[in-house]
């Protein structure tokens, strides 16, 4: 999940591969995207990802571009006081408390976008609803995963899946629970 959009996005740990999505990307892909911000939503994301994103997307005319500068950007961080994002807000407190407090609320659905480390969080807290899985037809060997050590096992249930000429899936599921 490490630096898909290019090759200076996250080179943490040495990751050389940054970039790897984008020659595999399709006009299934594209619109894949464009359908997953074509409703109202909020975005929640760790610090390192709204750095790459604020960089990038306020300069974006287009659907993606559209959807998330309208969208308010909760943004996880200790470190940033400013964030000059438009409609950013910042989480620095206990990040688990202030996230169900987020989804209690009567706001649009939270999409999560990257975040690795956030995530991890997340997912070991139940708080995640949706996992939309693209999966990719190569194999990078290294780099960050979405289920790192330490996750708790969990089954999913799949509610749907599509696949792209270019042989990407693009799966999503549902959180099941326990392994039994």
């Amino acid at each position: 999940m490490q630096a898909p959009g290019h090759s200076e996005e996250d080179p943490t740990n040495g990751f050389t591969h940054g970039g790897w999505a984008m020659p595999l990307e399709d006009d299934a892909v594209n619109q894949a995207a464009d359908e997953t911000v074509a409703g109202e939503f909020d975005m929640l994301l760790g610090r390192r990802t709204y750095d790459v994103f604020a960089a990038h997307w306020p300069n974006q005319d287009d659907t993606i571009g559209n959807a998330f500068n309208k969208a308010t950007k909760y943004v996880v961080t200790r470190s940033l006081n400013q964030l000059g994002w438009e409609k950013s807000l910042r989480i620095d407190g206990d990040v688990v408390e202030e996230i169900r407090r987020l989804k209690a609320s009567d706001g649009p659905e939270v999409h999560i976008w990257g975040s690795s480390q956030l995530l991890q969080t997340l997912i070991a807290a139940d708080l995640i609803d949706e996992y939309r899985l693209w999966v990719f037809p190569l194999v990078l060997g290294e780099g960050k995963r979405l289920f790192e050590n330490g996750v708790p096992p969990r089954g999913l249930t799949l509610v749907e899946t599509k696949s792209t000429p270019n042989g990407i899936l693009i799966n999503t599921y549902r959180p099941a629970g326990p392994v039994r």
